[in-house]
């Protein structure tokens, strides 16, 4: 059977217009076809004869399965159904089937796409004061999820080494990019944790033009590379780091700028690193100027070498604010709970992380207008309780003027405590249930119980 052609680009932003306009529009929608029309993404949606499941009601449907609390394809399913039978709609069968495939036929590029998008719009549109000295500052970080144990996720992601095959489950490395001030994301890259090329530094690389001249990024111990440090410099961008633990700092030579706080020069690395080319290399100079400072405990590395537009005291509370985009994928990984992940192919896996960080951005939109609307930061405010208000009003018609003030005035009222110096112990009070740790194949301890009968419980 053939579909009409002409002009795809007015076919699909009217498939787009057509879903939001039905009786059962929601919020979320509303929000979804906002970023479709403004980006123009809607061209990327695929062509499809009318479904239940036609491209944007599967992404928003995928979004509300990431955002509710029970993230199962049958929750996801039995919400939908029942929203269509209140709106007293057709409804099909409360089976995940054709969900499930609707999610497979989702372009995964649009689902990243629509995240970059949402992301690079409000660190575009969060006012100056939000800025270090009307500069944006960017962080960034590496985080790993884990997903279902299947043969097609195992060969793209593999367990770690350490753990016995059979035993362990596939794991994945992601590295991201946040905007400070509205804490957005703004892209990320995601890849196995062994393997060459398979680094948080090769991660990064794939994405180095996320960053434009004048940011400022700040990143921890693992990062500030010769290389990198260079590559950023080159682009505009400065940087504020802390220092490698392999790298010596000597502060009696150099330009002395104060107390353990000087210039030096770096030289450039004799060998180069595996993943970088011969041209790459050369292209690297001879020599660098770093700026090393002491701050509490740690020493710093920058390339704002001013001591007077940079005082040692903002460089500080500048490397202090690097703890953000820990918070955020404690948010991403912990309140939304992306840190195991559902999906049983790599492809499909790939699109589902990508999901929740939308389904973050979109948060994050709220937070950030919220924000404004009350005159107050987005790291003032609480973003579990941002995603407690969100779940309410996603599945409701969209919200009259009226009823988003109160929404950001909801959102708003919770705040969060300013501990910066905040010490926890890595440690759990609860005590774990009396259960073995699985250390075998599943279907080889399934025959020792069948011959010995299951063990005795651990006290």
């Amino acid at each position: 059977m053939t579909y009409p052609t002409a002009p795809l680009h007015q076919c699909q932003q009217s498939r787009v217009a057509h879903h939001a306009s039905r009786p059962h529009h929601t919020e979320l929608c509303a929000q979804l076809h906002a970023a479709f029309t403004a980006s123009d993404l809607d061209e990327t949606l695929p062509a499809c004869r009318h479904r239940l499941f036609p491209p944007v009601a599967t992404l928003e449907t995928f979004i509300a399965q990431a955002l509710d609390a029970d993230a199962s394809c049958q929750q996801a399913v039995n919400r939908l159904m029942l929203n269509r039978e209140l709106h007293r709609q057709s409804s099909g069968s409360i089976r995940t089937g054709a969900y499930c495939r609707a999610r497979q036929r989702l372009p995964g590029t649009m689902v990243a796409d629509l995240a970059r998008y949402l992301g690079r719009t409000l660190a575009e549109e969060v006012p100056p004061a939000w800025n270090w000295q009307g500069r944006p500052i960017k962080l960034i970080d590496g985080t790993t999820v884990s997903m279902p144990d299947t043969p097609e996720n195992q060969q793209r992601f593999p367990q770690q080494t350490s753990q016995k095959p059979g035993l362990g489950f596939p794991i994945a490395r992601l590295v991201a990019i946040m905007d400070l001030s509205s804490g957005a994301i703004l892209n990320a890259a995601m890849g196995p944790v062994k393997g060459k090329g398979t680094g948080e530094h090769a991660l990064l690389r794939e994405m180095l033009d996320t960053f434009e001249s004048g940011d400022i990024v700040i990143a921890d111990r693992y990062y500030p590379s010769y290389a990198l440090i260079a590559d950023l410099k080159a682009r505009g961008v400065d940087v504020v780091m802390r220092q490698h633990f392999a790298r010596q700092t000597d502060f009696q030579i150099g330009k002395r700028l104060g107390d353990k706080d000087h210039i030096a020069t770096w030289q450039k690395p004799k060998k180069q690193h595996e993943w970088m080319s011969q041209e790459a290399f050369d292209a690297l100079p001879d020599t660098l100027p770093v700026r090393e400072l002491a701050a509490g405990n740690m020493i710093i590395v920058t390339t704002l070498c001013s001591s007077k537009q940079a005082p040692r005291q903002q460089i500080q509370a500048l490397y202090k604010a690097r703890w953000q985009i820990e918070l955020s994928f404690r948010d991403i990984k912990t309140t939304l709970g992306m840190e195991v992940l559902r999906c049983k192919t790599p492809a499909m896996v790939e699109k589902e992380a990508w999901v929740y960080l939308l389904a973050y951005n979109l948060i994050r939109q709220v937070m950030v207008r919220s924000s404004e609307w009350a005159d107050c930061l987005p790291q003032q405010v609480s973003f579990k309780h941002s995603v407690q208000v969100f779940r309410q009003v996603t599945a409701r018609s969209p919200l009259t003027e009226e009823e988003r003030q109160s929404l950001m005035g909801q959102i708003t009222t919770i705040r969060v405590g300013q501990r910066p110096d905040r010490l926890e112990p890595r440690a759990i009070k609860r005590r774990p249930r009396p259960h073995r740790l699985l250390k075998v194949h599943r279907h080889q301890a399934r025959e020792e119980i069948r011959q010995q009968g299951h063990p005795k419980k651990l006290k």
